[in-house]
């Protein structure tokens, strides 16, 4: 197959793709073609960068006749608000001679305005996990008439612990469906899923998880500590027009915050950062910021590893060695995109030693080192994670004394010292006063009289 004309695709779609400049397919959109188009069951096994969307939406589109009914027929999963947006930009983008509508969905929004556009109708719903289903408990979407569920970025999903919503919402969709999903690992949790809701799936593989593609140029630094990591990061960060488009990833969202901090008053003007606690329109604005060259430096955690679509990033700098190798080569998958050179650039400590030799046994080949450049400061400054932790030497667990009174304590005052007498309370008190205590026990007195 050489180009998309050998694919048979309609008119519309020929123009839009035309538009776009496409030419050639890739190899997972050449190979999933005809499965998606047979209407079996399938799994793409694909790195990210490789063209995913297009790879289902085309033959989706393809057989996807006008229709004028409100409900929607095609569902499109993703793990993320970034995604979604994502992915409505690509399906518009192939849309552009068609007579469809298409709509996402994510948390974080109205979800009343979002009810409004599902009562106008659609064919197309991109949604994630969550906001599909409370929309979907609501009764205001109905899905009974999806054809085609498409679930994509399944290995991020089920890390960000998707899976019970993913069953809720398989629960609800019609039985005669077509599943088809696309991951860039397959992990035992995926495997399990498909054996669970999958006919017979037909599976495409790409690439292997481990298989670093040929157009990156992958080296490494030796770096004592966070602060040194900082210093040469800043002096590779200074040379702005061979490090032009550079994505800087992390391990967690503090760090983000700590790197940003560092480097926001050398680099105010050119640097954003995205992570799960920024706000959607934030994190939207800095992904845009950076697509369009407003920003040169964009930091990232690795939620935002995968299936963010950006064009021409220079550079992808792992400030932290992932734990995870199949991490590492969703976060350089960034960089050389669309048969474009690329560059990845990892730091490592000596803790991060370990990881590294994870990666290069995923990967069959080592990283290149690289000598810190002498006039970069090494720093003996060291974070509050790097500090050794001091335990006492005989006494590495302090146990706490169970009869020591808590800073709460006080003894009771006298007047709340007295005994629980119970049920026998009144019979005491009568005993003692000669008369009844209450109005249900008159004839106590005349009672003991007679005796």
């Amino acid at each position: 197959m050489t180009s998309f004309q050998d694919l048979n695709l309609n008119t519309p779609l020929n123009n839009a793709l035309d538009d776009l400049g496409f030419t050639i397919p890739t190899p997972i959109q050449a190979q999933a073609f005809n499965v998606v188009s047979s209407g079996k069951d399938m799994v793409g096994i694909a790195q990210t960068g490789t063209g995913k969307t297009f790879a289902y939406m085309l033959p989706i589109l393809k057989n996807l006749k006008y229709s004028t009914q409100e409900n929607p027929r095609v569902l499109i999963l993703v793990p993320t608000r970034e995604l979604v947006v994502q992915v409505v930009e690509e399906v518009e983008k192939l849309s552009k001679y068609i007579n469809n509508r298409i709509l996402g969905v994510y948390g974080g929004t109205n979800i009343n305005t979002q009810k409004e556009a599902i009562a106008a109708g659609l064919d197309i719903l991109v949604a994630t996990p969550g906001r599909l289903y409370d929309l979907a408990l609501t009764r205001v979407l109905q899905l009974k008439s999806i054809q085609k569920l498409v679930i994509d970025e399944v290995d991020v999903m089920l890390d960000l612990g998707f899976r019970h919503q993913l069953i809720n919402i398989f629960d609800i969709l019609p039985e005669r469906r077509q599943n088809i999903m696309f991951s860039a690992t397959m992990t035992h949790d995926v495997d399990v899923l498909i054996h669970e809701f999958f006919k017979s799936p037909e599976r495409v593989s790409i690439a292997v998880s481990g298989t670093p593609l040929d157009n990156i140029s992958q080296k490494r630094y030796n770096v004592p500590n966070f602060y040194t990591k900082v210093n040469l990061l800043t002096h590779l960060l200074n040379d702005t027009e061979h490090y032009n488009r550079v994505l800087i990833f992390v391990a967690y969202k503090r760090m983000a915050d700590r790197l940003f901090d560092k480097l926001d008053s050398i680099f105010h003007e050119e640097l954003c950062v995205i992570h799960s606690n920024k706000t959607q329109n934030y994190r939207l604005r800095s992904i845009e910021q950076f697509r369009n060259g407003e920003n040169r430096i964009l930091i990232a955690t690795d939620v935002m590893a995968r299936g963010l679509d950006i064009d021409n990033v220079s550079h992808v700098i792992n400030f932290d060695t992932p734990d995870y190798p199949e991490n590492y080569m969703h976060r350089i998958g960034r960089t050389g995109r669309a048969e474009r050179e690329g560059e990845a650039l990892v730091f490592s400590t000596e803790k991060e030693l370990e990881a590294i030799e994870n990666i290069e046994n995923l990967m069959k080949m080592e990283i290149p080192v690289l000598e810190i450049p002498e006039f970069v400061e090494i720093s003996t400054e060291l974070i509050e994670e790097e500090r050794p932790q001091i335990k006492e030497r005989n006494n590495p667990l302090k146990r706490r004394d169970d009869d020591t009174s808590g800073p709460a304590f006080h003894e009771k005052k006298a007047k709340n010292q007295k005994e629980n007498l119970g049920g026998s309370y009144k019979f005491k008190m009568a005993a003692k006063y000669k008369k009844p205590k209450t109005k249900g026990d008159k004839n106590y007195n005349k009672r003991n009289k007679r005796k």
